[in-house]
């Protein structure tokens, strides 16, 4: 059996004139932890809500563990966990029945879902409230609520849409500590704004733009994309033998692979440095040697590539089609076709 659990194919959403997503393409494979990234209205929520069987694609095919979300999608829900970004909760029950009503939806039997919540609210730390009715707890809680609904039945896919969404800093921590651990034997495809929790919690990202996939791969591979490095250099400039800055400008200018030298304030007696360079040639040995040729005394070296926050503010840059009428025609379909799906199962 193939190990592609997640699989969109020229998939494409038109709400309108809008044009949500446009004939995008990935695969997320077994055990893969996936950061779906993108700026308000880049076509995330619309994949995550394909994917989930709660719209239909315009054109394109999506499957989930094998099954395609149009033509088999009971069989799709069955293997997938979702927590959407605001996840619809029965205020007046309490989190045990809650949890009991998604367990009967999901048709587990009593033996399994007592196994099941001892897991889910250990994972999610329900133990204090689930007594208590969903309607008096706090966002926070309410988000852990929801994330033991996606887990309840033991899911092999889970899709987080913004899960952390106003959970305190100590939550957060142990939420993607979670998530990092049930990446080892699940499909996670994470929506997140917070590129530290992507940095954290994944391996690889998809980054959408405008509707379209403007970047997929290894996060490290990510950072470097642009072909260059930068490297940071500090000279101390105390001594009688100090160099000028200008000095030091012009030798690593005329380094072989120096494409731009920028000087940094700094409050210290030294010259700060930042060398922009090619991706192909570490050029650490050969700045090394320039210090101990020239006798300057080097106080700093170091390399690094470019952020994850930098790569995306330049793949996303000018990504702002957001318009309040168009999430209005997205909510109206997405509450339409919930309203079809219930009547349906009704």
């Amino acid at each position: 059996m193939s190990d592609v659990m997640i699989q969109a194919s020229s998939l494409s959403k038109q709400f309108g004139a809008v044009q949500a997503l446009d004939k995008i393409d990935f695969e997320v494979r077994k055990g893969e932890v996936v950061g779906f990234l993108g700026p308000n209205g880049a076509g995330k929520s619309t994949t995550m809500r394909i994917l989930t069987c709660f719209i239909s694609p315009t054109s394109g095919s999506a499957k989930v563990h094998g099954f395609d979300v149009f033509d088999d999608p009971l069989e799709v829900r069955r293997r997938l966990g979702y927590l959407p970004q605001r996840a619809p909760l029965y205020q007046d029950m309490t989190v045990w029945e809650y949890l009991e009503f998604a367990s009967d939806v999901r048709k587990l039997d009593p033996g399994t879902f007592k196994t099941r919540l001892r897991k889910v609210v250990e994972v999610c730390g329900l133990a204090q409230v689930l007594g208590k009715p969903i309607g008096t707890l706090s966002h926070g809680y309410r988000q852990r609520v929801g994330l033991g609904q996606a887990l309840i039945h033991d899911p092999p896919i889970l899709i987080l849409d913004e899960p952390t969404a106003d959970l305190d800093p100590n939550e957060k921590a142990e939420l993607l500590k979670y998530i990092k651990e049930i990446g080892k034997d699940r499909t996670i495809l994470l929506s997140t704004h917070n590129l530290n929790e992507v940095e954290e919690a994944c391996a690889r990202a998809i980054i959408v733009s405008k509707g379209r996939i403007v970047a997929d791969g290894n996060l490290d591979d990510m950072r470097t994309r642009s072909g260059s490095v930068r490297y940071s250099i500090c000279i101390d400039e105390g001594s009688k033998s100090a160099p000028t800055a200008s000095d030091v400008r012009t030798a690593l200018e005329k380094l072989d692979g120096s494409r731009k030298v920028e000087q940094k304030p700094t409050d210290e007696k030294a010259h700060r440095f930042v060398v922009h360079a090619a991706q192909s040639k570490d050029l650490r040995a050969e700045i090394f040697r320039l210090a101990v040729s020239s006798d300057w005394t080097l106080l700093e070296l170091g390399r690094d590539a470019q952020s994850l926050d930098n790569v995306f503010r330049e793949l996303t840059r000018g990504d702002e089609r957001l318009d309040r009428g168009d999430q209005w025609r997205e909510d109206d379909q997405d509450d339409a076709s919930a309203s079809a799906q219930t009547k349906e199962e009704g």
